[in-house]
């Protein structure tokens, strides 16, 4: 057993941590209620650019009518847009992420090259040897779309240029505090022959029929314009769901290690009452024991 010395910097070692980690539980639980503000400002403008892009690109001869809708005959080349964090102290939401594009692409039937967003991310791959065509990090702490369009920019002009046949999203999916989900996605070509499923991610019922509209001007050139804007903005989605994730997962992992301070706290407490008790005890016997020889010389 430790000494009541040993002990009693371990305890004060222990709470300087739980300090710690309580101001960062705190600074996380105040950003990540402004990354859900963000994030649900975003889905209004979603929801309707994809429900303009669905009904414009379901018109027959899809592949006709913008090069971003085209699938291509043979697939030879991936390419897959990585969002993480810049910082650790977040639990597994980093090594979940990035575990879970390794299962995806680790051995992926065709070459796969990534686009990194997040420092931890991009390091993470690095290591493990995948080719890593660009990154970006350091992003603003409440990035506007500015910030992150010319991401999807990136992506589109592979695609266009023929470098890639194919563009996947790898992203955290915010569905709560306590739960948020890796999710991939096929960014390119643009998969649009159902829209319902993301329309009702964004919480907007479909009733009846959709109506036809007359587009003016004509849908060539409505694609040119928001197909490429809207490649960019699914980025720009999947960045603030991914930064509502990570604040939420480094909030959640701060409580979780400032209750275990505590716990472990309390438990050197009582092993410094021990060590401090068994100390008392061995100088009262060490007394005793020289008073007796003192009584019987």
């Amino acid at each position: 057993m430790a000494n009541a010395r040993e002990v009693k910097l371990r305890i004060r070692s222990v709470k300087n941590i739980a300090q710690v980690t309580r101001a960062l539980q705190a600074v996380s639980a105040s950003k990540v209620q402004k990354a859900m503000q963000a994030m649900y400002r975003t889905r209004p403008y979603a929801t309707k650019a994809w429900q303009v892009l669905t009904h414009v690109a379901a018109q027959p001869g899809r592949g006709v009518l913008h090069p971003l809708l085209a699938e291509r005959e043979q697939v030879k080349n991936t390419l897959i847009v990585l969002i993480s964090g810049d910082r650790g102290l977040a639990g597994a939401y980093n090594s979940n992420i990035v575990r879970f594009t390794l299962q995806k692409f680790g051995s992926y039937h065709h070459p796969a090259k990534f686009i990194t967003i997040g420092r931890k991310g991009r390091d993470l791959m690095f290591r493990r040897g995948q080719e890593i065509l660009a990154e970006f990090s350091n992003l603003p702490a409440a990035p506007e779309f500015a910030d992150v369009s010319a991401i999807g920019h990136l992506a589109v002009d592979e695609f266009l240029s023929g470098n890639v046949d194919e563009v996947y999203l790898v992203y955290t999916d915010f569905v709560n505090m306590v739960k948020q989900i890796p999710t991939v996605k096929k960014l390119l070509p643009l998969e649009v022959d159902s829209g319902e499923g993301r329309v009702e991610a964004f919480g907007v019922e479909q009733h009846g029929p959709e109506a036809t509209y007359i587009y003016e001007p004509g849908q060539e050139q409505l694609l040119d314009e928001i197909v490429p804007r809207f490649t960019a903005l699914q980025v720009y989605q999947a960045v603030m769901e991914s930064l509502a994730s990570e604040h939420a997962a480094r909030m959640v992992a701060m409580k979780n290690a400032t209750e275990n301070a505590t716990e472990l706290s309390a438990a050197l407490q009582l092993e410094y009452n021990k060590a401090r008790q068994q100390s008392i005890t061995s100088e009262m016997l060490d007394i005793a024991g020289g008073a007796e020889a003192l009584a019987q010389s």
